[in-house]
């Protein structure tokens, strides 16, 4: 049987050429997103609205709200609300995305948060912080919600606290100290009698807490005896016009700047029993869920910010002289675009494999949605540090981006968990049971 390769008629082929019709030397451009595969029509789509979007919307807004204090980014004449506003022309929502074919959703979810992560990082949290409680509700099966609260309500997600942050993501005590004593937790629900009462506070870092009208509430649940242990907890969606409820000032903070963040306090606030998402029996299960979907979330977004940092640079290096010839010339600076690209590549490759794995799979694996944060996290600050230093002294100045965006990812590294404590709790997560012995 022949094996050769033959040319159509008409000469035009699709997918790879023959050798033959190779350039002499090879030379191909990577496409918008890199070495990626086409995509389905209706991603594709979606992707070109949502990269005009980030490139001519989120970008400028995002750096003008840069420079404002945190009370004026929140502010009812702040751009902060043009930007969504914008986006909600979108029509992007939870009922929405659950149209869309089932194996299109990976690609969808991670081509969404990487375009907005490219516009502007804090705005695309600020995003998916957003839509979390409605999120949650269907994936948790619930209906109250959606019928309940409309999806034009902004989200947030209360769960870290003051004295207990990175251990309210910690239910099975995975990075407790052997001698170690959590003691009280901030915030508290008292279940029972139809109603849930709730009474404490939730730490500064709450995304969208100044702007929020609705919160998917972590805290821990009171025992019969009135004790409370952050591991026994309830999951609540916390309407935030409710009686006794208040926010804090918004957080001035170092980066991402443009995602407003804030305390939140709960001064026995009485709800309706509907309000309870999940009871302490499947708290542990209801911080597994939510912190598998915000870690794909946040590989997502910060592969996009890597890439932009790569693109400023990768743009930058042939047009910057130096020695008599575009930088881009010299090895140095081609050997470090190459590895930016690389590590865009590799973020964006193990959040788009494991995002699939997680929404075909049983159940999802928490360890693997924290590979992709913390290698898309830990990638977005090297790129973006070296975007910075082959910018130069421009690269330190207010007047060019990269130096925002490198703080933008530096926050990154401690968001939904530092990656220190996410390798530990990911390194507990991957112990196999069957290959241990009885007494190990």
């Amino acid at each position: 049987m022949d094996q050769r390769l033959t040319l159509p008629e008409d000469g035009v082929v699709s997918g790879p050429r023959p050798f033959a019709q190779w350039d002499s030397p090879p030379s191909v451009k990577l496409g918008p997103m890199g070495a990626e595969p086409p995509l389905p029509p209706t991603v594709a789509a979606l992707r070109d609205s949502l990269h005009g979007l980030a490139d001519k919307v989120m970008r400028p807004i995002g750096r003008h709200l840069d420079r404002l204090t945190a009370e004026q980014v929140v502010d009812k004449g702040s751009r902060y609300w043009e930007f969504r506003r914008e986006y909600a022309k979108l029509g992007i929502d939870v009922a929405g995305l659950a149209d869309f074919p089932a194996e299109e959703l990976p690609a969808l979810f991670t081509v969404l948060f990487e375009e907005l992560g490219w516009g502007d990082a804090g705005l695309a949290i600020s995003v998916g912080a957003g839509m979390l409680p409605h999120y949650m509700a269907a994936k948790f099966g619930n209906s109250f919600v959606a019928k309940t609260y409309p999806e034009t309500l902004t989200g947030c997600w209360g769960i870290t606290e003051p004295d207990h942050g990175s251990d309210m993501l910690d239910s099975n005590s995975a990075i407790a100290h052997p001698r170690g004593a959590y003691g009280r937790p901030n915030c508290v629900a008292r279940i029972g009698d139809g109603k849930v009462t709730i009474r404490g506070q939730k730490s500064a870092w709450v995304s969208n807490g100044p702007i929020a009208d609705l919160c998917i509430l972590y805290c821990a649940a009171e025992t019969k005896d009135g004790a409370a242990d952050p591991h026994r907890g309830a999951v609540l969606v916390v309407p935030l016009d409710a009686p006794g409820i208040s926010k804090g000032k918004p957080l001035e903070k170092m980066g991402q700047r443009a995602l407003p963040q804030g305390e939140l306090f709960f001064d026995n606030v009485e709800l309706d029993i509907d309000h309870l998402l999940l009871a302490p029996e499947d708290y542990k299960k209801g911080v597994y869920a939510i912190h598998t979907e915000a870690n794909a979330l946040m590989g997502a977004t910060f592969t996009g910010c890597a890439r932009a940092a790569y693109e400023l640079a990768f743009a930058y290096a042939h047009e910057r002289k130096q020695g008599g010839v575009p930088i881009i010339r010299h090895q140095d600076v081609a050997k470090r675009l190459f590895h930016m690209a690389r590590k865009v590549e590799l973020s964006r490759a193990i959040t788009r494999r494991v995002t699939s794995f997680n929404m075909v799979n049983d159940q999802p694996a928490l360890q693997a949605a924290m590979f992709a944060k913390v290698t898309a996290t830990q990638h977005a600050l090297e790129v973006a540090s070296d975007a910075v230093q082959m910018f130069g002294g421009n690269g330190v100045t207010l007047e060019y981006p990269v130096e925002k965006i490198f703080r933008d990812a530096r926050s990154s590294l401690i968001e939904d968990g530092c990656n220190e404590i996410l390798a530990i709790k990911g390194g507990t997560l991957m112990v196999d049971p069957d290959l241990l012995s009885p007494t190990a």
